[in-house]
């Protein structure tokens, strides 16, 4: 009976405590969302907020490191931020770290805003889809909406950071972290996660659900990491990326086109052409850049049929680094969004040589003899097999072929040599080889 009362209180205790456990393993949910403001950005945190209910878990931190995007899609973002039940701490970092444009409104979006040191934070001034100044009308209509909104987000601070806020938007101000922590724009300047926990510990936020004091201190943390569609589809949105992408899918497709038959280098273009045009309509593109790279194609292509010298391959290559440079590398497109110069060089290069070689050989091959049929039999030898008079068959080339005399007048009986000179219809065209040729050609064999 002892026993029996003696596992009873064992299994009484390790329910009682295995929820306490679990509700402490589950205390904070970390993510991190790197890069430009993009649908699998917004998918990721989403499903991260998701996540974290479905957890139990006490506090959401988002870490974030940004050069900004798109503003439909910081909208959603901030949406989801506020809706959440969960106290939410958007912690630009790490160190180098900036939360910039887009990326301004959704720190402001979190129940607390924090940086890391040496983090910037600003230059919220919108832009056009390809990095361009907007018209005076609607760049005023939309500075407007968009400083109400930080102005909502930054609601109980002090009227120095509204001010900073409004300036980042006005005139795409910039700040430090510690710039913004002392005009009130931040919370908290963490120089890690432990300093941020321990600098969380005991605040009180006010939730969609209520007002919550966090406890913080000590708590276990737990990131969640991306899948690898989420991946793909934040990696396709880097304008390296993108640029590589276009550059091989153009060149499959257009060597596809120059030598039919195949479809393997056209199914690669195609595929690669769909996953830049992804990226391209996310990032700030500039589109007439797009046009010099066609263009650039174009110029390899002719430069094979038309005797140029390689004159139009050279402006082929003008016109590709221009269009690279300019797609991305636009005034106002955030820097971090900028191609790498050397690697628009370098792949200019590369693309010229491998699609000269690529298109060179197709050429080749159309204006080689051809080796089969009954031209590839043109100036070989053979033996009668039915009397030349002046028609009749030969053996050539390991076939038996209807044959007729060049000269009607001449005559060759069955097992005399003849050469054949060309075709007629159906029919090789031969002349008698003479017995000096015969003697010359069995020396040779000797």
């Amino acid at each position: 009976m002892r026993i029996l009362r003696s596992l009873v209180l064992a299994c009484w205790l390790t329910f009682a405590v295995l929820p306490a456990a679990s509700a402490q393993n589950d205390g904070v949910l970390w993510l991190t969302a790197e890069g430009a403001v993009t649908p699998a950005m917004s998918v990721y945190i989403q499903r991260g907020l998701h996540e974290a209910q479905t957890r139990g878990a006490d506090l959401v931190v988002l870490q974030l490191n940004t050069p900004g995007g798109q503003v439909s899609i910081m909208e959603e973002i901030v949406r989801a931020l506020r809706a959440s039940p969960l106290p939410v701490v958007v912690y630009v970092a790490p160190r180098g770290a900036m939360a910039a444009s887009a990326g301004t409104v959704i720190t402001l979006a979190g129940h607390l805003a924090a940086m890391a040191p040496e983090t910037a934070i600003g230059a919220a001034s919108p832009v056009g889809p390809q990095g361009e100044d907007l018209q005076q009308t609607l760049e005023a209509k939309t500075k407007e909406i968009l400083k109400a909104m930080a102005r909502s987000l930054a609601e109980g601070r002090p009227p120095q950071a509204i001010r900073l806020i409004e300036s980042t938007i006005d005139e795409a101000r910039a700040v430090t972290a510690a710039e913004a922590l002392q005009a009130g724009m931040v919370d908290i300047v963490a120089a890690d996660r432990a300093d941020l926990l321990r600098q969380l510990d005991g605040r009180q936020v006010a939730t969609a659900a209520g007002s919550v004091t966090l406890r913080t201190q000590g708590a276990a943390v737990q990131e969640m990491p991306h899948t690898l569609t989420e991946q793909l589809l934040q990696l396709l949105t880097n304008p390296n990326i993108a640029f590589l992408l276009l550059a091989v899918g153009a060149q499959a497709v257009l060597i596809e086109l120059s030598s039919p038959g195949g479809w393997v280098s056209g199914f690669v273009g195609v595929i690669c052409l769909a996953l830049a045009f992804y990226g391209m309509g996310i990032l700030s593109v500039n589109w007439f850049g797009l046009v010099f790279i066609l263009t650039a194609f174009v110029l390899f292509l002719l430069d094979i049929k038309a005797p140029t010298h390689g004159a139009l391959t050279v402006a082929g290559l003008g016109s590709f680094i221009a269009g690279a440079l300019v797609l991305f590398n636009s005034p106002g497109t955030p820097g971090v969004q900028h191609v790498s110069v050397p690697r628009v060089v370098g792949t200019a290069l590369v693309t010229a040589a491998v699609f000269f070689a690529a298109v060179t050989a197709a050429v080749r091959a159309h204006r080689r003899p051809v080796l089969t049929g009954r031209a590839s039999l043109v100036g070989q030898r053979g033996e009668v097999r039915t009397a030349l008079t002046p028609r009749g068959t030969v053996q050539a080339g390991g076939e038996l072929w209807s044959a007729e005399l060049a000269d009607p007048a001449e005559r060759a009986a069955p097992g005399e040599r003849v050469e054949v000179t060309g075709t007629r219809g159906l029919h090789l065209l031969v002349r008698k080889v003479h017995h000096e040729f015969i003697q010359e050609e069995h020396s040779a064999h000797q």
